[in-house]
């Protein structure tokens, strides 16, 4: 009995860390100004189109 115990603990724990670091994610992602964003897209598209010979 006390293993599940534990068992039901741990994974209590697990789901609140990964609830943590996806909160954690979004609030930077969130934090980006909207000019940031559109030079990050322009710079992935341009490796892109550097990538597939374009």
């Amino acid at each position: 009995m006390r293993w599940w115990k534990l068992l039901g603990l741990a994974a209590f724990v697990g789901v609140a860390a990964t609830g943590v670091a996806v909160a954690r994610a979004e609030r930077r992602r969130r934090a980006y100004t909207p000019e940031e964003i559109r030079e990050r897209l322009h710079a992935r598209l341009a490796e892109a189109d550097r990538g597939s010979g374009a």
